[in-house]
């Protein structure tokens, strides 16, 4: 388990304070902006389904654009994309105000500015949480999620009661305004901060390559899979509360925008006492317990919003449902990054996006329909009962605890030296690595390949096999192909201080005299003449 840092020794980091602090402005912003557009759906369209796919619109573009933001965030300055997805936002947002002063929106219209604002988010995402690798240790990152968590949510907790004011006050058209103006501060703080420069010493990964290595990192992850597993079932079902809140504030507790923004505050309330107390949390129980009471208890929160006709009532849910939502998405989050290295890590932060978001886009129409056909109360009913199967689902397949791995860069490769004139399209690249082991290591030997095997598919090599020799069975070759000399070097490049453990456990058990023998081969019918010629003087 990583060191426990307080969270708030992270704002004598001066980068990561100017960026909180410019967050906090972006997110107060969102936040009325969610309430003005939730409102105003409710005014525009008769729908409790139309109303739900608000909250949707935002979900689905994450869901859908995610993994491509997360490979520009593995192969481009990063400062960059979220300087471009913010002022992006900052375009749409100020159109979106100038169509609702004018009242020219319609419910699918609103829908369309709110989706464009997510594809905004969807590309900001992915960037924001890789760069918090960059900007603070592997023991402070924890710390770090849970502050970035404790920011969103201490804005949750004053941004909707003061969005709903606004909105009651000045209409819908003042709040969109309002979000507008919050990127400005953002933009700034990403035009002050200077981000670290790219490793620019291959040529960059294309695009095709970089989306199947972040979808063969994750497959050949099971401890990720089950993170976004976990992911998707809590974003399916949590939505329910908040997609379906504007409904139940205006029919069951017959109230108005002002006390829709108070209950969104009772929320970020929750939230935010759930992220002070998550490292007390963390240091006395496990992961799996953890994410285990955050689905009992949201699933409670549900029955109680769903039952109640009191505005204090339902406040005291909603608390329980913030704090639970933030102990556990923050949790997937910090679980996610400590189990990926650097090279890789905005491709997996944004798988978990799309599962997470993914989930809470369907369950934003899933939940919808139920209400339309049988009321907002059996809705969230029902996602209270998917929330316990949820619950049910860690006793076959708990988290896993944070990562004791180290993920840093092992940076002992250096690129061998060939007789041939070979550049870094030349390929394909066929390796074989000779090993001579005792007949008596042979089971540990297969139990270290298979571990082996993983490794090489997570980290690029393609039709990866084990072969041993009829004549003489000490002798075994492991042999993989990669598409090209450059991607062979990527593939080492990758390699973590972890993975040297088990290339030290695997040459232990070699019997042969020095280190394992490693050939590198090129195929021959592809290759271009001029790379096929000797090095001049050989």
């Amino acid at each position: 388990m990583p060191t426990r840092v307080s969270p708030l020794v992270l704002f004598k980091n001066q980068t990561f304070r100017s960026l909180w602090i410019a967050a906090l402005a972006s997110n107060f912003g969102g936040l009325v902006q969610a309430v003005g557009a939730a409102w105003l759906m409710t005014s525009l369209s008769s729908s409790q389904n139309m109303v739900a796919l608000v909250q949707g619109s935002v979900a689905l573009p994450i869901m859908i654009f995610s993994l491509l933001a997360g490979v520009f965030a593995d192969n481009f300055d990063r400062r960059r994309v979220m300087l471009i997805a913010q002022a992006f936002m900052f375009v749409v947002s100020v159109i979106l105000t100038f169509m609702a002063f004018e009242g020219w929106l319609t419910p699918w219209s609103l829908l369309a500015f709110t989706f464009l604002i997510g594809c905004g988010t969807a590309l900001h995402n992915p960037s924001w949480q890789a760069t918090m690798g960059d900007i603070v240790s592997r023991e402070e990152l924890p710390s770090a999620v849970s502050l970035n968590s404790m920011g969103f949510n201490l804005m949750r907790s004053i941004g909707p009661a003061a969005g709903g004011a606004i909105v009651a006050l000045a209409g819908a058209a003042a709040a969109f305004a309002v979000n507008a103006l919050s990127y400005v501060a953002i933009i700034l703080a990403l035009l002050r901060w200077q981000s670290p420069a790219l490793d620019t010493h291959l040529p960059r990964e294309p695009m095709g390559s970089a989306f199947s290595a972040g979808l063969r990192y994750v497959a050949m992850s099971p401890n990720l899979m089950r993170v976004i597993l976990r992911g998707f079932w809590f974003g399916l079902s949590a939505i329910a509360l908040l997609a379906l809140l504007p409904v139940v504030v205006r029919e069951t507790l017959n109230a108005t925008a002002f006390v829709y923004g108070v209950m969104l505050g009772c929320f970020g309330l929750g939230a935010v006492l759930g992220a002070l107390g998550n490292a007390r949390l963390r240091a006395t129980f496990n992961n799996e317990s953890i994410a285990r009471g955050g689905f009992i208890g949201f699933a409670v929160s549900c029955v109680v919003l769903g039952l109640s006709t009191q505005t204090a009532i339902s406040g005291a849910a909603l608390m329980l449902a913030g704090a639970c939502w933030v102990l556990s998405l923050s949790m997937f989050n910090v679980t996610i990054q400590l189990s990926t290295p650097r090279w890789v890590v905005g491709r997996v932060i944004a798988l978990y996006q799309t599962g997470t978001f993914g989930g809470m886009a369907a369950g934003s129409l899933l939940w919808g329909v139920i209400a339309d056909r049988a009321g907002p109360e059996t809705a969230l009913f029902a996602a209270s009962g998917l929330m316990v199967v949820g619950a049910l689902i860690g006793l076959r397949l708990p988290l896993p605890e944070f990562s004791g791995l180290n993920l840093d860069p092992l940076n002992s490769f250096k690129e061998p030296a060939t007789r041939f004139d070979l550049n870094y399209r030349s390929g394909p690249v066929m390796v074989m690595v000779d090993y001579e082991i005792a007949q008596q290591d042979v089971p540990e030997f297969l139990a270290a390949m298979s571990l082996r095997r993983r490794v090489r598919i997570r980290d690029g090599a393609q039709q990866w096999a084990l072969l041993r020799d009829l004549h003489e069975p000490e002798h075994w070759s492991e042999s993989y192909h990669v598409p090209t000399w450059g991607e062979y070097v990527r593939h080492n490049e990758r390699r973590t201080n972890s993975d040297a453990e088990l290339s030290e456990r695997l040459r232990v058990l070699h019997r042969g005299a020095g280190s394992p023998v490693v050939h590198r081969m090129i195929e021959r019918q592809t290759v271009p003449l001029r790379d096929d010629m000797l090095q001049k003087g050989e």
